[in-house]
């Protein structure tokens, strides 16, 4: 195994501060790695989100690959870690997955509570690898490229519609654990993408799960400035109808995120307090491998607050091709917009508008929905303009 080698750092670590403007989060003086959860979002509420922010300078690791990567967020670190990866890491380290048991062993990289986990430089990230957050607090994910992992073991389901193809491992997946930072990483299937899949029992196999889910009473929880490319089903916020323990628990912000070619989940919601602002989200109902069903779903008693988002939707009709509700009854879904566009016009008429029966606790400064696409564009996903 590689030694692992400590960063030298000369700065502490500080809040970051700002809300959205064209220079979101400014906290240049502050080292990537050493940032915090900025104050627009959940992440930031009931005492914020610092990560390993804290770290001393000898639970501060460089890893390049799998083997480093493991050992440097194993349990022999005590404390707060920040852990930068230089370069992209494959999981699989050239062998590939036997089987379903091998990929979810050695491609998983669990991320302990009190860590930063951050890609040095514009390229560093991971392929072959399903990243887990699981019932920990106090962790940070910033600046990676996330190829979102591939099934070698699909399973076929009959139940689901008239049969489908099914797949485990999300890129990451946060279960249970609170006090969580997702920003400026990039998903994408690439080059896996769901027209190089076979189509098996007339029905393409699909291998790729969610890219970010989000469940379990996970809570406090910030999505910003992602880049969401090429996927069908993308983020997950409560998985079940039946996990009614979700319900008080899911406050999640998500914001400023590029959601480019994304079929559907972008996100669906159920339970949550959920505060979606400033996203823009890019899609075709007639596009070859990834077209557009939905952008947000509304299920079993979500409750959305959307504000100043931007959707456009190739060969989109109405409101209905953009948000779509799961539910109906007392267990519907509440959803209020303000100030967002679709294909240039207000988003309205959507069959889903209600009071979210909660109002956003922090400070936040939306821009209006003319200037998010540029906006969008020049700041979100990994390595791109702080």
């Amino acid at each position: 195994m590689k030694h692992l080698s400590n960063s030298l750092i000369l700065c502490v670590a500080a809040a970051a501060a700002g809300c959205a403007s064209d220079a979101p989060h400014d906290v240049s003086s502050i080292p990537l790695m050493r940032q915090v959860a900025p104050p627009d979002g959940w992440a930031a509420q009931a005492g914020g989100t610092r990560g390993g922010a804290d770290a001393p300078v000898a639970n501060v690791f460089t890893v390049s690959d799998a083997a480093q990567m493991r050992q440097a967020l194993g349990k022999s670190v005590q404390g707060s870690r920040i852990v930068q990866v230089a370069g992209v890491i494959d999981m699989s380290e050239g062998r590939p997955y036997a089987d379903h048991a091998d990929q979810s062993r050695r491609g998983r990289v669990a991320v302990p509570g009190n860590t930063t986990l951050v890609g040095l430089g514009p390229r560093s990230g991971f392929v072959n690898a399903h990243l887990t957050v699981s019932r920990v607090s106090q962790v940070i994910i910033r600046n990676l490229h996330l190829r979102n992992p591939c099934d070698v073991a699909p399973r076929w389901d009959p139940k689901d519609g008239d049969g489908n193809w099914n797949a485990e491992f999300d890129a990451i997946a946060i279960v249970a654990s609170t006090h969580v930072w997702v920003d400026r990483n990039s998903f994408t299937d690439v080059p896996v993408t769901d027209d190089t899949l076979p189509v098996v029992d007339g029905k393409t196999q699909q291998c790729h799960d969610d890219a970010l889910d989000i469940r379990d009473a996970s809570d406090y929880v910030t999505v910003s400035y992602n880049h969401f490319a090429l996927h069908a089903k993308n983020t997950l916020i409560g998985a079940s109808d039946k996990a009614e323990g979700d319900a008080g628990h899911l406050r999640i912000t998500v914001s400023n995120n590029l959601f480019e070619f994304i079929s559907s989940r972008a996100p669906r919601v159920r339970f949550g307090q959920v505060h979606l602002f400033n996203n823009y989200h890019v899609g075709d109902r007639k596009h070859p491998a990834y077209r557009h069903d939905y952008s947000i779903g509304v299920a079993r008693q979500a409750r959305i607050v959307s504000q100043a988002n931007v959707f456009e939707v190739a060969n989109a009709r109405d409101c209905a091709d953009a948000v779509k509700p799961f539910a109906q009854g007392p267990d519907a879904g509440r959803f209020s917009d303000t100030g967002s566009l679709l294909n240039g016009a207000p988003l309205a008429g959507c069959g889903v508008d209600a009071a979210p029966g909660f109002e956003v606790p922090y400070p936040f400064s939306p821009l209006p929905a003319a200037s998010v696409a540029a906006h969008v564009r020049r700041h979100a996903g990994a390595g791109a303009g702080k």
